[in-house]
């Protein structure tokens, strides 16, 4: 899990996504990342070297994982949203910190930096979750679609900027 989440960060900082986290002092309790709209191709340099992080993935994880995450990506990303949007690839709170308002706070600042790109219409997210489902619901996500990934129920959803 760390390899893979240290792939997650090291792929937002190149390709220049939305990180942002929650702190007390100097203790992260809660963070998301954020796939700002897609502009065209990647150029070829930000190519090789997503390719060159990729790469201790497939020795370090399990094929079956790597397969997994493989079919994970291609499915949901064929059922995003056709409007330009942020993809909201991960959001998550210390277990000790959860029921603080800080995944909630999270969520707003990411709906708030929405409202302001003019680049962005919305945003989309895929989860496993079927309570996250009517959580998302409450800060004005739709869902979208339900889809089985390997055998897994996965509900992917959208929020559609205020004024688009």
């Amino acid at each position: 899990m760390n390899v893979f989440v240290s792939f997650l960060f090291e792929k937002s900082f190149l390709l220049d996504e939305d990180v942002w986290g929650y702190f007390d002092g100097d203790r992260l309790l809660g963070l998301y990342i954020a796939e700002n709209p897609q502009e065209g191709k990647l150029p070829i340099r930000q190519m090789v070297q997503l390719a060159w992080r990729t790469i201790p993935l497939l020795f370090r994880l399990p094929g079956k994982t790597f397969g997994f995450l493989n079919s994970y990506m291609r499915v949901t990303r064929s059922i995003a949203p056709s409007f330009p949007h942020r993809y909201l690839i991960l959001i998550g709170v210390e277990p000790e910190a959860r029921g603080r308002g800080i995944g909630k706070a999270l969520l707003l600042h990411l709906l708030a930096e929405v409202q302001a790109d003019s680049r962005s219409q919305g945003v989309a997210l895929d989860t496993e979750n079927t309570d996250n489902v009517t959580l998302y619901e409450r800060f004005g996500f739709t869902l979208n679609k339900e889809v089985l990934v390997c055998g897994l129920p996965v509900y992917s959803m959208a929020y559609i900027k205020k004024g688009s």
